[in-house]
C-alpha cells in the first residue's frame, strides 16, 4: 500500500535544510557541555532579542519536556494546573505534568479549544482551604489544539484575571510560530507584552531536529526552572546542537516564513473543499490545522492512500495538518481525492 506524505502531524516533516547547515556548523572541534558553550549563548541572546525581553530561557528537546519545566518551575504539588478540557498537557502527555510538579491537573470546559474568562473566573471561587488544591497557573494553548487563535485581547484578558488572584499564565506554544505567523504580529506582541509568564515556544513542529525552549519572563519565577530541566532528563549534553538549531530559526525570521507556509497551505486545502457538499469544516481553519467532519466511508477510502489521524471516530471527524515542507501540489491532489470520496 502506497502512502503519500499526508497531513498526519507536522512531526511527520522533515528538517529544513538551513537548520541541518547550522547543525554541521556547529559539528566542530570540541567544546563545554550543558550549555557552556558560544552556540547556547548567542541561542538565549537570540531568544531573548526575539520576544524583546531578559527571560530566563531553557533549552530542551521535548515539548512535553518543556511544558513540565515550565509548569514545575511555577506550580507547587499542593497547587493546580487549570486548562482546557482538550489541552496537550490533559490529553497527550501521560499524566507526565503531574508526576513532575506533583500538583493537579484541573480542565475546563472549552470552546473550540478557547477558554473563556467566565470560565476560569468560575473555577476560583473559594475552596476548602487545605481540603483542595491551590489554584495556581493557568494553561492555555496557543494555537489550541483545534488550531484557533487566541485574539490579543483575548490572552491579556485572561492574564490580568489570573493575576488578579495571585496567578501565573503559562501558555503551551508548540506551534507558536504558526499563530505568530497567523497575527502576523511578532514574537514579543504575542507573549510577554500580554502578559504571559511563561511560555512553551516550540520549534520541532516547524523545521527544526527537536529542539523546544522554555521562556520565563519574570525572573522570579525562574529561580527552581535550571533543576526542574535537569530533573525532567531534559538538559542535554550536547547543547550546542539545540542553540544551533534555534539561531538558524530566528535568522532573517526564517520560523516566520516556515510556518507562514504551512498555514498558507491549510487555507488553500480548505478554500479548495469550501462548499463542496459532504465536507464540513467543523471550526475555523486560523493556522495549520483543519478538522472536517466527512462521510465515514469516505474518511476510510482516503486512509487507504493518505496519511492522517481521525480526531473523533465519533463524530466522524478527521484532523489534517499542514507543514512547512507540505507542497501546493499536495495540496491539490488531496483536494481532488476529497471530492471524489465524499462524492461516491
Amino acid at each position: 500500500m502506497k502512502i503519500h506524505r499526508g497531513f498526519a502531524s507536522d512531526n511527520a516533516s522533515g528538517v529544513h535544510p538551513r537548520v541541518l547547515a547550522a547543525l554541521a556548523d556547529a559539528n566542530t572541534d570540541h567544546v563545554l557541555p550543558y550549555g557552556d558553550d558560544p552556540w547556547t549563548a548567542r541561542a538565549i541572546d537570540a531568544l531573548r532579542s526575539a520576544f524583546d525581553s531578559d527571560a530566563e530561557v531553557l533549552l530542551c528537546f521535548g515539548g512535553t519536556g518543556a511544558n513540565v519545566i515550565g509548569l514545575a518551575s511555577v506550580t507547587r504539588p499542593h497547587e493546580a494546573v487549570l486548562c482546557a478540557d482538550s489541552a496537550h498537557i490533559w490529553t497527550s502527555e501521560g499524566g507526565a505534568p503531574e508526576r513532575f510538579l506533583g500538583g493537579k491537573l484541573v480542565p475546563l470546559p472549552a470552546h473550540q479549544g478557547k477558554l473563556e474568562p467566565a470560565t476560569v473566573r468560575a473555577a476560583l471561587k473559594p475552596g476548602r482551604g487545605v481540603h483542595q488544591v491551590r489554584p495556581r497557573t493557568l494553561s492555555i494553548t496557543q494555537p489550541t489544539e483545534w488550531g484557533t487563535l487566541y485574539r490579543a485581547d483575548e490572552i491579556r484578558a485572561l492574564a490580568e484575571l489570573v493575576h488578579a488572584h495571585d496567578m501565573v499564565l503559562h501558555v503551551d506554544g508548540a506551534r507558536f510560530a504558526n499563530a505568530a505567523a497567523a497575527s502576523a504580529a511578532s514574537l514579543a506582541d504575542c507573549a510577554p507584552r500580554l502578559g504571559v509568564d511563561v511560555l512553551s515556544f516550540g520549534g520541532t513542529k516547524n523545521g527544526l531536529l527537536g529542539a523546544e525552549a522554555v521562556l520565563l519572563f519574570d525572573h522570579a519565577l525562574a529561580v527552581d526552572a535550571a533543576w526542574q530541566r535537569k530533573q525532567a532528563t531534559q538538559l542535554a549534553s550536547k547543547m550546542r546542537f539545540l542553540a544551533a538549531q534555534f539561531i538558524a530559526y530566528l535568522e532573517h525570521d526564517l520560523w516566520r516564513e516556515l510556518a507562514g507556509h504551512a498555514n498558507a497551505m491549510a487555507a488553500r486545502l480548505a478554500t479548495a473543499l469550501d462548499g463542496v457538499a459532504g465536507v464540513e469544516f467543523v471550526c475555523p481553519v486560523e493556522t495549520n490545522q483543519l478538522f472536517p467532519r466527512l462521510p465515514p466511508a469516505a474518511l476510510a477510502a482516503l486512509q487507504a492512500d493518505w496519511s492522517f489521524y481521525a480526531w473523533d471516530e465519533a463524530q466522524s471527524i478527521a484532523r489534517w495538518i499542514t507543514s512547512f515542507d507540505t507542497r501546493a501540489e499536495e495540496i491539490d491532489a488531496f483536494a481532488a481525492e476529497v471530492r471524489r470520496a465524499v462524492a461516491t
